[in-house]
């Protein structure tokens, strides 16, 4: 197929696809393709031609005859074929947490410190994020206890085990901590009451000007250059590596791999010309960066962590001989963290918060013992991220007062339907889920308005500024009651902070729920003060998170706190097609008004053609929806029916020019992207030294030029994902007939949600539309919020 995929829904935890040999390396992706590695969640397994090299060298190895240094054959791996792994996922051609430039989404943002004294929105989350990460640190130095979890387990499960217990207690386990007895059974203690932690409440602009030095840039240029590795790469490897990075780079020639973008083969190239005959497949460095390498692919993907088994049989289809003493040693140096999860049997009852209260007689420990576990691997950061989260939800759920209530019930007894039934659930819990579609809207901006009403602060916070657009309007918002999600952890929208770093809030609704990743959420919950009600709504059939976890879903399906699902229905022939089609169902509508019109097309080329004629002249005729008010959506960036080539069309036909700011014009509509997993509509303005100059969402934005590349595309055309969490009077969702694999039930219901009210389909997938709709929901991520969450939450009634 020709179409490069957009998503990773339908990349699943499992083993890779079958490899096929490697016969070459190829240099780092383009800017471009980096961009579309980190910035549409990960590619869609087997979509579009996806050239699986999940394999290696043709013997095998890894390092084997036929890899060439990175360089030696641009783009060769990574080109715009949308080339794919399975199991671990791929960064590599395909759209990979969509919204960011891919250095700036995988790397997080190293271009984002350009040493301007007024920081960002971008600057501004980031140095937040960094900041929250600082904060789990600190809390996870305050637990420095053994892991109770794991110790009935035995073999290679509790060998890793025993590697963390020895990294946790500050030593580096020598080998014979992987062969050593297992401890004692421990049993679990109670789950601890929650405790507000301080937090900071403003970052500095050192926090994120991480610009490496210029001495550091210059060194590892030379060792670059030394392993015939691009010499353009230096700064990228500085900024990750940080300082002294080519010595690093020096003694580990693996460590390249933590360049975004880049991969195990081009990785390997560069060792062995470093290294020369001392290179091999088993070395422990290459073993532990291809480790590291295939949990941040899975990231990518969605995933916060991989099963054993999953990532072992990775590895040993990336040329890792030993793939479980690679896992062992990942642990051991602390990149990396194990666990075990029980795992529910049916007849079994989960355990729960409750369960831990008492001791255990022996006969439970023995049905415990018995209970099959999973043993998951997981990079820190998203470990951290997702207990912290159920340690904030945990906080939330056991600090409201039950007295709070009460003044509730005057506004509940004035509302009807579901919006009753909301604002009561609220008024008892500090945790509330609502489910709904645009419509529903209604209930949550009722809700916020009788809390208001109430004298408690109460904001609502939207994930695009669309959306903030949008159910702003629902209300009489004159003081800043709604707002973007990056705003209000950044500090740049929002009440503020309180002494202790805490959000100054009563009530928070955090819309778009299923667009929130598990460090994000963990951001948020952990900013909420004790006694701070948090309502978390959304529509849950549509894509889930650029990000890893599924927060949203993971929560609904643990069924730990009250879910008001709404009764409110969207109108009209849209809203009866996406309905039906979030049940799995592609009716059969009635449109009198042309509010849906499929446009049947043969091949790619037509596609393209009918869409332009449809945004350029049909649509704005029929409807008097003029060309920038429509969006067009297709499956993903490259190929012939791409953004790509659909947004070369549209703009030779409607604003043409010969692209002198860096390949765009005054007047071209674009897609920027601030930071990882957002995108924000916008306009060029114009340029100059500072920058491209954008207008997005009524407010000025520069970008420097050094970012340009990997933060802005045109953006008359859109992936799902771009467009997920805002609307347009008119959408035009191109379906090429090599876009078949690629199609999935949410990427459907997302894509056919945009418009307000016309919708165009060009289609040219024929029965692969109904069949993606009936037979092709997303795929799972593995995570391990649930299982938290129920040793920690009690279920609700």
């Amino acid at each position: 197929m020709s179409t490069e995929p957009e998503t990773t829904e339908n990349t699943g935890p499992g083993t890779p696809d079958d490899a096929s040999p490697t016969e070459g390396t190829g240099s780092p992706q383009p800017a471009e393709e980096r961009q579309d590695a980190a910035s549409e969640h990960a590619a869609e397994t087997g979509a579009h031609g996806s050239e699986h090299t999940a394999g290696t060298a043709a013997d095998g190895s890894g390092t084997g005859a036929g890899s060439r240094a990175p360089g030696s054959a641009a783009g060769a791996d990574t080109a715009s074929d949308g080339s794919t792994d399975t199991a671990e996922t791929t960064a590599d051609g395909s759209e990979a947490a969509e919204g960011g430039g891919g250095q700036e989404s995988e790397a997080g943002g190293a271009g984002g410190g350009e040493g301007a004294p007024q920081l960002s929105e971008a600057e501004a989350e980031l140095a937040a994020q960094k900041l929250e990460r600082e904060r789990i640190e600190r809390r996870k130095a305050e637990k420095r206890t053994p892991i109770d979890s794991g110790t009935k387990l035995s073999g290679k499960a509790a060998d890793l085990l025993a590697a963390v217990r020895a990294v946790e207690g500050g030593a580096k386990p020598a080998a014979t901590v992987f062969s050593a007895p297992e401890p004692e059974p421990t049993p679990r203690p109670a789950a601890p009451k929650p405790v507000r932690r301080p937090q900071p409440v403003a970052a500095e602009p050192a926090a994120v000007a991480s610009v490496p030095a210029r001495e550091t840039v210059e060194a590892v240029r030379r060792v670059l250059t030394g392993g015939g590795a691009p010499e353009a790469l230096a700064p990228q490897v500085a900024a990750v590596l940080g300082e002294g990075a080519e010595v690093v780079l020096a003694e580990d020639p693996w460590q390249l791999l933590r360049v975004p973008g880049l991969r195990p083969e081009q990785a390997d190239g560069f060792a062995r010309a470093r290294l020369g005959a001392e290179c091999s497949p088993d070395d422990e460095r290459r073993g532990r960066a291809v480790t590291v390498w295939l949990l941040e692919q899975a990231a990518l993907a969605g995933h916060t962590a991989l099963e054993l088994p999953t990532l072992t049989a990775a590895l040993t289809q990336r040329g890792v001989p030993d793939a479980d003493a690679a896992v062992q040693s990942t642990v051991a140096e602390g990149e990396a963290l194990v666990f075990q999860d029980a795992l529910e049997e049916p007849g079994t009852a989960p355990a729960r918060a409750s369960d831990t209260a008492e001791p255990r007689e022996s006969e439970d420990d023995d049905e415990e013992a018995a209970r099959p576990v999973r043993v998951l691997v997981a990079l820190e950061r998203y470990a951290l991220a997702e207990e912290s989260l159920a340690d904030g939800l945990a906080r939330l759920v056991n600090s409201l007062s039950k007295e709070a209530a009460e003044e509730w019930e005057s506004a509940a007894a004035t509302a009807r339907g579901s919006t009753a039934e909301l604002i009561r659930a609220v008024a008892g819990h500090g945790l509330v889920l609502h489910t709904g579609g645009e419509a529903a809207r209604a209930e949550t901006a009722a809700l916020l308005t009788a809390a208001r009403a109430l004298g408690l602060r109460a904001v609502a916070a939207c994930h695009t500024p669309d959306g903030r657009r949008g159910f702003a309007a629902l209300l009489d918002d004159r003081d800043g009651a709604v707002v973007t999600l990056p705003g209000l952890l950044s500090g740049a929208e929002g009440p503020g902070r309180d002494a202790d770093g805490a959000l100054a809030l009563d009530l928070l609704v955090l819309l778009d729920a299923p667009q929130v990743d598990v460090e994000s959420a963990a951001m948020v919950v952990e900013a909420l003060p004790d006694g701070a009600r948090l309502v978390l709504s959304g529509d849950p059939a549509l894509l889930w998170s650029a990000g890893p976890g599924r927060v949203f879903a993971d929560l609904l399906a643990a069924r730990v706190c009250p879910q008001v699902a709404s009764r409110t229905p969207d109108p009209g022939p849209l809203g009866e097609l996406v309905s039906g089609i979030g049940v799995g169902e592609l009716n059969q509508v009635d449109a009198p008004g042309k509010e849906i019109v499929i446009v049947p097309v043969r091949d790619a080329g037509e596609a393209v053609h009918r869409t332009v004629q449809l945004v350029a002249d049909s649509v704005p005729r029929a409807f008097g929806i003029a060309p920038e008010q429509t969006v067009v959506i297709t499956p993903g960036h490259g190929g012939a029916a791409g953004t790509r080539a659909l947004n070369a069309a549209l703009k030779e036909r409607l604003n043409p020019g010969p692209g002198r700011f860096g390949g765009f014009d005054p007047g071209d509509l674009v897609a920027y992207s601030p930071a990882p997993g957002r995108t924000v509509p916008g306009r060029v303005v114009t340029a100059d030294a500072d920058g491209l100059h954008l207008s997005c969402a009524g407010a000025p934005v520069v970008v420097p030029r050094e970012r340009v590349d990997q933060s802005v595309r045109h953006g008359w055309a859109l992936t799902a994902h771009q467009a997920v969490g805002a609307r347009w009077p008119a959408a035009v969702v191109v379906l090429p007939g090599d876009a078949a694999q690629a199609l999935s039930r949410p990427w459907v219901y997302t894509a056919f949600g945009r418009a307000e009210r016309h919708l165009s389909v060009v289609h040219g997938v024929e029965q692969a539309l109904p069949r993606a709709v009936a037979e092709v929901p997303p795929k799972p991520r593995t995570t391990r919020l649930p299982v938290l969450l129920r040793t920690q939450v009690p279920a609700a009634g």
